[in-house]
């Protein structure tokens, strides 16, 4: 087979060997090239990442739903009546919505977003207390540094135990002091802490300085009986969660006369919304990058062309003594072809190398940082592939140009050339 005759390979490494620094100097423009590309789509893919660890322990396929005042009147009742929820409404919802995959109700101390102060040996925090269920932890994970969460056992049995964030325990304790097993008093009540936990990374949906305590605990210590403040809602994967959302709307639309073109009267934030974005312009990221580092390549390829018509003219002679001998245009061109092959493949995978040993000593130096943008900024394997068969499919292309050149020349002339 012509692709593993030893003597074809010895001519084509002999020819670019014979002007070593004009060969490096051609190979440059696609080393830099390829560099530029590998470095465009890894910096992408480790924004991405990025984007992951930020929301990493938050449901990408999240709701929250909340009662707001009415803004139109409905079946005798006036606009600006304010909705409450009632824990009853998460049966109905589970009940009614398949697509639901979790549902925890929330209740917050006081208004939402408010301060309540929680006491502990003289010292105050202005914390937020949530009444949840231990489900909360399924749609935004926390990041324990001690003890455990609110579990069933909490619930079924009303317990007096709260979990607290790092800063409620800045304020309330020492540094060092030991805070599991130790009591603190929310509005006279006296609460266990069994759990402490640290701000994730991605987005803080309850805050740094939050108290939570079971909802049944919730309800008897603070008289809630059964109001609900709002719901936090994990939808199927297969599912929109828009498709989910208005269903959701509907049936509590229907159960506390809301009219049906009320859009204020149910608060909504579709957590999805965030994921869909941020996924659409990575991805548009991801193209651009790839476009602007194939046209970078492009370009260092039309460098090796250039040379390589270059190398033709000046090997005039020889190539018309193979012609003479009985080399067809098909060999001839087939060497020609291979010679840009071979200068493009190599500097290609040099380039790879060095922007693979850039990219590994970014993550190896801030990969673990806080404040570093990118996780992991590596290139993938079919990125790799796709590239490096579109290089290898240029450098085909563009070496048809010197070897149909070399074509044209006729034997005899080049015989007579001096």
């Amino acid at each position: 087979m012509w692709l593993f005759d030893r003597d074809m390979w010895s001519e084509i490494f002999h020819t670019l060997g014979q002007n070593m620094f004009r060969t490096f100097l051609t190979m440059l423009g696609v080393i830099f090239a390829m560099i530029i590309l590998v470095l465009l789509l890894g910096s992408t893919n480790g924004m991405s990442n990025g984007f992951d660890k930020i929301f990493a322990g938050t449901a990408s396929n999240s709701l929250f739903v909340w009662a707001q005042a009415t803004s139109e009147p409905y079946k005798g009742f006036e606009r600006g009546r304010r909705i409450q929820f009632k824990i009853e409404d998460a049966d109905i919802l589970k009940k009614n919505i398949p697509e639901i995959e979790v549902l925890a109700p929330r209740i917050e101390l006081g208004s939402h977003r408010g301060v309540v102060s929680v006491y502990r040996k003289g010292r105050t925090s202005g914390s937020a207390v949530y009444g949840d269920f231990p489900q909360i932890d399924e749609i935004t994970k926390k990041k324990l540094v001690e003890g455990r969460f609110l579990n069933k056992s909490d619930i079924d049995e009303a317990k007096k135990v709260c979990v607290i964030g790092e800063e409620t325990y800045e304020l309330l304790f020492d540094k060092g002091e030991q805070a599991i097993g130790t009591e603190l008093r929310i509005n006279g009540v006296f609460f266990t802490i069994v759990g402490m936990y640290k701000p994730n990374d991605n987005i803080n949906i309850d805050g740094e300085n939050a108290v939570f305590i079971p909802f049944t605990t919730f309800q008897k210590a603070f008289g809630s009986g059964n109001r609900m403040g709002w719901m936090a809602i994990a939808v199927d994967a297969n599912t929109k969660v828009s498709f989910v959302e208005s269903q959701i709307k509907t049936l509590l639309k229907n159960k506390y006369d809301i009219a049906p073109t009320d859009e204020r009267a149910i608060g909504s934030f579709d957590f999805s919304e965030i994921f869909s974005n941020i996924s659409a312009f990575t991805t548009v990221l991801k193209g651009f990058s790839f476009f602007v580092g194939l046209f970078t390549l492009l370009a260092g390829v039309i460098a090796i062309s250039n040379i390589l018509l270059i190398t033709v003219k000046e090997r005039t002679k020889e190539i018309g003594v193979r012609r003479a001998m009985g080399a067809t245009p098909k060999i001839v061109k087939r060497q020609i072809v291979l010679e840009a092959i071979v200068l493009t493949a190599f500097a290609g995978l040099i380039g790879f190398a060095i922007s693979i040993g850039i990219l590994s000593g970014l993550n190896a130096a801030f990969g673990s940082g806080e404040d570093f943008p990118f996780v992991n900024p590596m290139i993938t394997i079919p990125q790799f592939t796709i590239s490096f068969v579109l290089m290898v499919g240029l450098s085909v292309l563009i070496g048809l140009i010197p070897a149909n050149r070399a074509l044209k020349i006729r034997p005899i002339e080049a015989l007579r050339e001096e």
